[in-house]
Parts: structure tokens; C-alpha cells; sequence
């Protein structure tokens, strides 16, 4: 392969690549800036904090097979390689890295996988191989024939990795990417053409990011991975081109940003769409993308990540050895520019609507896969309103009703009309009629198939049966921002006498005031008149008016979780309003 200069490859990547057009005030102040001088020292103590750590926990032998094992290595390796750490060549490090490759060589599988996370997954020695790789790197630099064996077994692992991943296959979008990385960092060590025909049959099926910016699993965990996975395969391999999918990702994520960190999931088609998640493990890429793009707004992300909570321990403590291999890393950052803290988008890909207003922030979500079929990979998230001011968190606005079990609304997209966006769902409930005469089977055994609304299965021939009796439900919610916070209309029309819920889901850790419970729900709270008060510290989010017609939360989920005794109910105070159909009401809240 032909080499490039690196200041021809950031030529190359600043000529591709794209700034991120916002504008208003900083998200800190010039002050809480460190300087690189600063960052790289603190980088260094940060490691050794680390390596003190791993010489009480490596004092045992080693036994469980998890992914840290190969920062654990890099970790060590970086403290013994870097001159200014306090374990400077301090050759007490060398029996723990030893002992560390040693283990993961007898862990190996004859086929050069490991099983980690999964069984014999390619993927997953991909994942772990990454620092390992890095610290490889690092260790061909040092001379010493004390690190002989550590040099020996590192190889041999790699190199069996390198099969691995030559033949091994994936389960995920994100997969290919860090299989493909792997495959980039093996050939930059042992150059073999198997390595780059295996990442040609990875790369031809396509590299995918949307106008707006997301890659195809829509997911904060696995976008930040694609991110790292792409960057090393445009340095590696000198393809510069595959930044650009980058940028857009990283482009897009400070809207998908909260203040404190957290990261909008809603939307994912992964587990996070569940989880609290935050932009911690963007900070690399942010750094090297900032630096080699001299992108001022790539700077201040990264400035900002160094502020969020977790930092230290989770991005700080790992990098020393990235900063080591790839020294662009060390370069000083360009001075950072504002990023927005007020805006209004909308991401019509994913049916997203993200609002910032200094700490007032605000998502509408109305982009579920249908029709609802719970599974990985799959959109499903009921969550279609949610709010913060501050540290006060409403987790989410849901609705559900008792038609038919059908579960929560979940819209079917969403509609920009005038400064409002419109959610709707309509929801057609059969009864089913006998089958035709052709249709009968002497057996009586007829075909286990799903019901036409996807509610239940049965051995029942759905398909075949003429509907009659078809209730029908329709729900309209129409959400728009008002001053300081947000107005929720909601009209739902169609049979009547349905009861309905609108359930809120504030931070755990707050308090409440103005809400009832039930002797029977000593759990859930009712909003049943006026306005109730959520309070988190300083912060507070108001909500009113209260309605109340009912205290049954039977089949709030819906039949598809609670046939199997699932629940969407997540952590946090739950507060409910109820009424019947026919139903209006407005919900306001700020």
C-alpha cells in the first residue's frame, strides 16, 4: 500500500470534510479550558491511578474473560512506555503483562476467537483487540529483552485474531466496521493481503449514514463505535474518504446532546432506547476529528465531554495508549467555537423534533417501526414527549388506553403544521367471522397465524375470516412549544366509553407535590386537578390541568408485553391522568 505523509492525509480529510454550522454562546466558559500541556499530564496520571489499580487486582490470579482485559494490557503498556509516568520503565509492570496475554492466548479458541460476550465471536476479539492492537504498536518501539515473551505472546494472539477475523462473520450493522478496523490494525502490524481482500468484502456492501447524520442502527451506544471503528480504517489504510461519514455523525450529535451529557435515545433501533446513555465515549473521536479537521466545533464538543460527569474514569484513564500510537491525539486542539444552546430541529429521517433553549430542552418522538413487533433492531419506543429544565427531568410523556389491549400510542409519524407537530395513530380492532365453505378443513386444524390488527395469534386462519364489528379508535395529539415550556393537546375519538391514561415518568430522586396515591398504588401517583409540582433540587417542571376519571392501569402496556408478564414501566415517579373516551384535554407543561 502506499504511503502518505500525515500532513498529506489531513490535507486530504480537511478538504472532505465539513463544519458544523451553529452559532450562539459556549457551553463553558474559556477558563475551564485545559491547556494540552495540562491535558496530556493529567492523561499520564490518569493512567498510572489506572496501573496502581491493576497491580492489587493483577496480585490474584487472573479469571474471568472480559472485554477491559485488553485496556488492562494498554494500560500497562502505555505506564511502562511513556516517559513522563511514574512507571517509566519499571519493569515490576512486565509479569502483569505477561500474565494478561498469556491468559487471553489460552482463551483463544483454535480458530483465533474468543468467547466474550458472545461464543466464539468475531466481533467481540475484534472489540477487545483494539487497545490490544494499539499497545502492540507502542511495544515494537522499546528495546528490551525483558519484554520478549510480552512481545511474543501479544503477536501470537494477534495474529491468531487476524485469521479470525479473516473468515469470521457478524451479527450487526456495526459489526463490519469494528471487524473491518481489526482487520487494518492487524495488516498495519503484519501486512498480509488476506487482511485487505477481507475488508474489501466488508466495504463493498456500502458505508451507510443518513442526510442527517445517523448510521443505520440509529444508536448512540453503536454510532460512536462506528465512528472509532471508520477513523482507524482512514488512517490505517490511508482512505481518508471515510471520515466524511464521520462528520456527519458528529455533526449531529450535539443536537442529541443534553446539557449534562446525557444523549437522546429515543429513536435508537438498539437496546439504548432504553437506557440512559451519554457522550463520554465520543471524546476520541471528537479529539482527532478536531485536529485534523482544525474544526473549532469538533473542539468545543471535546472540551465539553472533559466536563461531563465520568470523564476521568471512563475516557481519561483509557486514552493514554491511543495518544501514544496515533500522536495526532497530543496536537493541540483549534480554539474552540460556540456551539448552539438554542435551536429547533427536526430530523424528519427518524421523526425526531429536538428543542434547546439554554437548560430547557425538549424531544418529540413519533418514528416507531411498524407495524410494533418487539425485537432488536426494531424502533419500538412509546416515549413521544420528553422534557428537562435544569436537573429537573420528566423521562417521558406516554398514552395508552384499554382498547382492546392494544397498549401505549405510538404514532405514525409526525406532521410539522404551522409552529405545531401533529402525532396520530389509528387503531381498527375486528371480530372475525366464520370462515367460507372453501376454506374448511376436514381436520379442524387450521393455520397458527397472527391476528390482523398484530395483537395475538391463534389457530384460527385470520387471514381467510371476513372482519365485521370493526372498533376503531383514533387519537390525535398535537404538541407545540409555549414560552417557557409546552402545550399538549390531546383528542381521541372513535368508540366511546374507552378509558384512556396519560402517564408522565419524572427523574427518580425528585419530589412531588400536589399529586394523589391509592392505598392499593401506593407506587403510582394521580394528578386528578390543577397543577402538580415536580421538584429536583433548584429546578422544577409544572404540569396542569389535572384530569381524573379512573385508576386502572390494567394492560397499560398492552397485550404484546403482558401475555408474558412484560413491562415498559421504567424507573422513576409515575404520575397519571385518566378519562374516557370521548376525550380532550390540554396538558401543559413548564
Amino acid at each position: 500500500m502506499k504511503n502518505i505523509s500525515r500532513k498529506t492525509f489531513l490535507k486530504q480529510s480537511f478538504a472532505a470534510g465539513s463544519l458544523l454550522v451553529l452559532h450562539p454562546q459556549f457551553l463553558f466558559s474559556q477558563n475551564q479550558i485545559e491547556t494540552d500541556t495540562e491535558f496530556y499530564k493529567k492523561t499520564v496520571a490518569a493512567n498510572a491511578k489506572a496501573v496502581e489499580a491493576l497491580l492489587t487486582k493483577f496480585s490474584k490470579p487472573i479469571e474471568d474473560l472480559v472485554r477491559q482485559l485488553g485496556y488492562d494490557f494498554a494500560n500497562l503498556v502505555a505506564a511502562f512506555a511513556e516517559p513522563q509516568s511514574k512507571f517509566y520503565q519499571n519493569k515490576a509492570l512486565i509479569p502483569h503483562m505477561e500474565s494478561v496475554m498469556r491468559f487471553l492466548v489460552q482463551e483463544q479458541n483454535p480458530d483465533g476467537t474468543l468467547d466474550i460476550a458472545n461464543f466464539a465471536s468475531p466481533p467481540d476479539t475484534a472489540f477487545i483487540l483494539e487497545p490490544i492492537a494499539a499497545a502492540a504498536v507502542i511495544l515494537e518501539k522499546i528495546k528490551s529483552k525483558e519484554l520478549e515473551t510480552v512481545k511474543n505472546l501479544t503477536k501470537t494472539f494477534i495474529l491468531k485474531v487476524g485469521d479470525a477475523l479473516t473468515v469470521g462473520g457478524i451479527h450487526t450493522e456495526n459489526h463490519r466496521w469494528v471487524v473491518s478496523a481489526g482487520l487494518a490494525q492487524v495488516h498495519h502490524l503484519y501486512p498480509n493481503k488476506k487482511y485487505l481482500n477481507r475488508i474489501e468484502e466488508w466495504v463493498a456492501e456500502g458505508i451507510y449514514v443518513s442526510s442527517e447524520g445517523h448510521h443505520l442502527e440509529r444508536s448512540m451506544i453503536y454510532s460512536e463505535v462506528v465512528d472509532r471503528a471508520l477513523i482507524l480504517m482512514a488512517r490505517l489504510l490511508n482512505r481518508p474518504q471515510y471520515l466524511a461519514f464521520v462528520r456527519k455523525n458528529l455533526d449531529m450529535i450535539p443536537f442529541y446532546t443534553e446539557p449534562n451529557g446525557d444523549m437522546v435515545t429515543v429513536d435508537s433501533r438498539r437496546q439504548d432506547q432504553y437506557r440512559v446513555w451519554n457522550c463520554l465515549l465520543y471524546y476520541l473521536p471528537y479529539r482527532y476529528m478536531a485536529i485534523a479537521d482544525k474544526n473549532g466545533y469538533y473542539a468545543a464538543m471535546a472540551h465539553f465531554i472533559e466536563k461531563t460527569a465520568g470523564f476521568e474514569e471512563k475516557v481519561r484513564e483509557q486514552s493514554l495508549i491511543f495518544l501514544l500510537e496515533e500522536p495526532l491525539l497530543k496536537e493541540q486542539l483549534p480554539s474552540p467555537l460556540p456551539l448552539k444552546t438554542e435551536y429547533e430541529r427536526f430530523f424528519k429521517e427518524t421523526q425526531l423534533v429536538r428543542f434547546r433553549k439554554g437548560d430547557l430542552t425538549a424531544s418529540i418522538f413519533g418514528g416507531t417501526d411498524k407495524p410494533l413487533i418487539i425485537a432488536s433492531g426494531r424502533s419500538s419506543n412509546p416515549n413521544f414527549f420528553s422534557m428537562r429544565k435544569g436537573e429537573a427531568e420528566l423521562k417521558h410523556v406516554r398514552f395508552s388506553t384499554n382498547f382492546f389491549s392494544t397498549g401505549y400510542f405510538r404514532s405514525e409519524g409526525i406532521e410539522k403544521i404551522g409552529e405545531a407537530y401533529v402525532l396520530k395513530q389509528t387503531l381498527k380492532v375486528p371480530y372475525y367471522q366464520p370462515l367460507p365453505a372453501n376454506k374448511h378443513r376436514k381436520d379442524a386444524s387450521y393455520k397458527l397465524s397472527e391476528s390482523v390488527d398484530h395483537r395475538f395469534w391463534n389457530t384460527m386462519d385470520f387471514e381467510n375470516r371476513p372482519l365485521s364489528n370493526v372498533q376503531v379508535l383514533e387519537t390525535k395529539i398535537v404538541i407545540q412549544k409555549k414560552n417557557d415550556g409546552f402545550e399538549l393537546q390531546f383528542d381521541v375519538q372513535g368508540t366511546e366509553g374507552v378509558e384512556v391514561v396519560i402517564e408522565l415518568c419524572f427523574k427518580e430522586g425528585g419530589q412531588l407535590s400536589d399529586m394523589k396515591t391509592f392505598d392499593s398504588q401506593p407506587q403510582n401517583y394521580f394528578l386528578q386537578s390543577g397543577t402538580g409540582v415536580y421538584t429536583f433540587g433548584k429546578d422544577t417542571i409544572n404540569v396542569g390541568n389535572g384530569i381524573y376519571a379512573h385508576n386502572r392501569l390494567r394492560s397499560i402496556d398492552g397485550e404484546v408485553y403482558s401475555t408474558h408478564f412484560g413491562t415498559l414501566r421504567q424507573s422513576g415517579l409515575n404520575v397519571y391522568l385518566t378519562g374516557k373516551t370521548p376525550f380532550k384535554h390540554v396538558l401543559v407543561i413548564v
